[in-house]
Order: C-alpha cells, then sequence, then structure tokens
C-alpha cells in the first residue's frame, strides 16, 4: 500500500506513527522540563541563596525566552528545514540541560533555562510544523493532534510528581532527566525523519526584522512578568509597553519594505487564523490565573506539598489522556467549531466552582469536578484550536502558523497570570480568592463569545456538519 492510500484510507504507516511520536516527544519535553523547575526551585534557591525575586527567575527565565523566540523559531524552520532546526535546537537543549545541572553559580543555572526556553523555541514550532506537513488537513491531522495533545498534558501533569520526587533527593536530577530524552529524540530524528528539501532559492535572512521583532516580544513579554510587582499604571510598565508597541511596529514597516520579508504580513488577514490564535491567548489566561489559584489556596493557605496538589490536577491529566485519542474522530463526526465551543463552555462551571472553596479543601463536590471539567475543556479546545490555527496555511508557513499560536498561548498566559496576581495580592485569608475566579471566569467567557462570534455565519472547519 503506497504511502498516499496510508493517508486517504486512515491507516498509517509505521513512518507515520514515528513521526508523530518524535513530534510528541519534543512537546512532552518541553511539558516536563517547565512544571519539573516549578517545583525544584525551593530547593535551588535553598542552595545557593536566592532571594524571592532572583528564584523567581529560574522559571521566568525559561518562559521569557520561549516567548520571545516562538515566532523567530517557527520562521527558522520554514526558512531553514524543520528537521535540521529541530536537531540543533535539541542539541542545544540537551547540552545546556548538562550546563544546569553542574553549575555551581545561581547566575549561570538562571542562563541555562534561558537558553533552554529559546532552544524550545525552535523545537515546539519546529515539531509542530512538522506535524501540520506530515499528516494533510482533515481526519488524519484532527487525530494527529489528539494524540500529539496527550503527550504534551502528560508532560506537564507527570513533570509535577516526577519533579517533587528527583527535588526531593537532588534537585540537580530535574535538570539532567530531560538530557536522555533529548538526545533520544535527536538520533530519532536524524534516523527517521526524511530529509529536509533542498531550498532552490538562496535564504535572505530580514536581520532587522529579526532584530526588532525578538527585541520587541522580550519586551513585551517582560513588561507583562513584572507588571503585577512594580505595577499596571507604574512608569516602568507603561513605558514598557510603548517600547514594544514602538518595536513591533517598526517590525511591521521593515516587513512591508523588505524583498524578502521574515514573515508575510498577509497571513493575518485569514480571519480563522487570527480567532484561533486571540482565543488561545484567552483560554491560557484563565488557565494559567485557574492554576495559581488553586496553588495558593491549597499550598499557601494550607500547606498542601506541590505532589498533593498535582494529585488535585491528576484528574484533568487523565480527561486529556482518555479523550486525546478519540478527538479526531470527534472532530471528524461533529466537526472542529462544535467541539471547540464544547470544550470552552466546560470551563465556565470549573471556575464557578472555584467561589465554592471554603475554610477548607472540599475533594469531592469542589476540588475534584473542577479538576475534571478543566481537563475535559482542555482536552476539547487546545486540538480544535490548533487544527483551526494551522487550516489553510500554506506549507511553507506552517512553522510561523505553530510559532504564532504557541506565542499566543505564552503571552496570553502570562497576561491571565499577572492580572490575577494583581487582582488577589496579598492572598492571605480566603476572602481575598474571589476577584481573581471572577477574572478567570471573565476569560472563560470571552472565549466562549468570541467563537460564537466568529462562528456565526463561518464555514466549519476540519469536517462534520
Amino acid at each position: 500500500m503506497t504511502e498516499h492510500s496510508n493517508r486517504t484510507v486512515g491507516r498509517w504507516s509505521a513512518r507515520l506513527w514515528v513521526a508523530l511520536l518524535i513530534c510528541s516527544g519534543v512537546i512532552l519535553l518541553d511539558g516536563l522540563d517547565v512544571s519539573m523547575i516549578a517545583v525544584a526551585i525551593p530547593e535551588i534557591q535553598h542552595e545557593f541563596g536566592m532571594s524571592a525575586g532572583t528564584a523567581q527567575w529560574l522559571a521566568g527565565a525559561y518562559i521569557l525566552a520561549f516567548g520571545s523566540f516562538l515566532l523567530l523559531g517557527g520562521r527558522f524552520a520554514d526558512l531553514f528545514g524543520r528537521r535540521r532546526v529541530l536537531v540543533v535546537a535539541m542539541g542545544v537543549f540537551a547540552v545546556v540541560s548538562v550546563v544546569g545541572a553542574f553549575a555551581d553559580d545561581a547566575v549561570l543555572v538562571i542562563v541555562s533555562r534561558f537558553v533552554k526556553g529559546m532552544a524550545a523555541a525552535f523545537t515546539a514550532p519546529a515539531a509542530m510544523s512538522l506535524l501540520t506537513t506530515t499528516f494533510p488537513e482533515g481526519p488524519q491531522r484532527n487525530k494527529a493532534f489528539g494524540i500529539f495533545n496527550v503527550f504534551e498534558a502528560s508532560g506537564y501533569s507527570s513533570g509535577l510528581l516526577v519533579g517533587g520526587l528527583l527535588a526531593a533527593i537532588n534537585w540537580r536530577a530535574t535538570f539532567l532527566l530531560p538530557v536522555p530524552i533529548a538526545v533520544l529524540l535527536l538520533v530519532a530524528a536524524l534516523r527517521c525523519l526524511p530529509p529536509d528539501p533542498p531550498r532552490t532559492e538562496r535564504v535572505r535572512l530580514d536581520l532587522g526584522g529579526a532584530a526588532t521583532l525578538v527585541t520587541g516580544m522580550l519586551l513585551l513579554v517582560v513588561t507583562v512578568s513584572s507588571a503585577e510587582h512594580v505595577g499596571w499604571a507604574s512608569g516602568r510598565t507603561l513605558g514598557g509597553f510603548i517600547g514594544a508597541a514602538i518595536l513591533l511596529v517598526g517590525f511591521v514597516l521593515i516587513e512591508r519594505s523588505v524583498q524578502q520579508p521574515l514573515i508575510r504580513l498577509g497571513l493575518f488577514r485569514d480571519r480563522g487564523l487570527v480567532a484561533a490564535n486571540a482565543s488561545a491567548a484567552l483560554l491560557y489566561g484563565g488557565a494559567m490565573g485557574f492554576q495559581f489559584l488553586l496553588a495558593l489556596y491549597l499550598q499557601n493557605l494550607h500547606g498542601w506539598q506541590p505532589w498533593q496538589m498535582a494529585l488535585v490536577l491528576l484528574p484533568a491529566g487523565l480527561m486529556v489522556v482518555v479523550i486525546g485519542p478519540q478527538l479526531g474522530t470527534l472532530m471528524n463526526r461533529y466537526g472542529v467549531n462544535r467541539v471547540l465551543l464544547v470544550g470552552l463552555t466546560a470551563f465556565i462551571p470549573c471556575y464557578l466552582l472555584m467561589l465554592r472553596i471554603g475554610d477548607k479543601p472540599d475533594l469531592w463536590t469542589v476540588l475534584l469536578p473542577a479538576s475534571v471539567l478543566w481537563g475535559l475543556g482542555f482536552a476539547l479546545s487546545i486540538s480544535a484550536l490548533m487544527v483551526a490555527g494551522t487550516s489553510g496555511v500554506a506549507d511553507e508557513e506552517q512553522g510561523l502558523a505553530a510559532g504564532l499560536l504557541n506565542s499566543s498561548l505564552q503571552v496570553g498566559g502570562a497576561t491571565g497570570l499577572a492580572i490575577v496576581t494583581a487582582t488577589i495580592v496579598p492572598a492571605t485569608n480566603l476572602s481575598d480568592f474571589p476577584p481573581g475566579v471572577m477574572v478567570i471566569l471573565g476569560f472563560a467567557v470571552l472565549t466562549l463569545l468570541a467563537q460564537l462570534i466568529r462562528q456565526k455565519g463561518v464555514r466549519n472547519v476540519g469536517g462534520g456538519a
């Protein structure tokens, strides 16, 4: 049976499964690394005598680099070859993981986290665009994204548990664990993924566009992340937003004038793509706020350990694992838009349940049902948004579309977290939490309304009635 026949009838060859597992392994590694460091921070802080402000950069440096370089990473994958970019960036990821594990200086640990974030900003869109160019739009891609997101959720949820266990032994183990996984993925990509097709034209990198884009994104992410500490109306925050806006406007002007722009601006005329990215930002803003509220409530207010909170979120991870492999069938049968609406709707009762948190954690009627609804919302929404955000995009711009979607998730998450933090500070008693819950509920409602408006009179994506 030919490769074309395999795709047509939905029976995948071994090569397609291997390609999917490599792409999914990359996103699993990203989630694993982010969540493991979250529970290892107290141990690292204690060993190096870091202040709380310095320690937050152990997670912040990675997020800063990841969010700032995603668009550039996605475009590099389109221009220089997806397999090539994936392999090089994965090699960098493995090397700096070793550097961080044996670092004897706090600054070097933080720098290693920043460089890992940069590497991940190249591996993530390369892997996602490899997936979208390997699996044709429609039933095949829908199924692939369902499995892809199972790995993403599994990486993050398992990282909380694994990181907690490793940090209890030695925090350096949390830096070393990703190394063999990264090496395995690198070797698998070299051996199993087809070489990148040769380019017929010489690539001329738009250095001016790259510089203004990365600098503008760096400034934007820093400003959003620090706004909770310095104040949204402070001169530093306002100046950061103005500076980021000037740089990004400069980027647009450069792209309009150069012969070979880094990013084709016409891509942003695609209404579906823009709506998918806006929805992704709003969804992740609420989701990050939910996790933050839950952590403050259980860990700060009630003294729970991170692994105990991870167990509360375990039903959410299980929902993704159970539903993920079936998502292709669901989207093919009912259409991406309907699946997306059901997923987005699930977040509303989830966040409403958080208004019922009391003096003692209520597992059976509040926390676990909220976890199940949160997992249902994520299982259905994220895959559908990824399908919507990459549908109709030409193969030569799939890396850019993947980078854009991931950038929306990161900036939206950072913005939502900053807004929730500013709303509930200092969060020292139960009465501080309802305003934060109302914020994440507002994010959920806005996301649902945005999709309802977009879908009114718009052709359904991805099959189904």
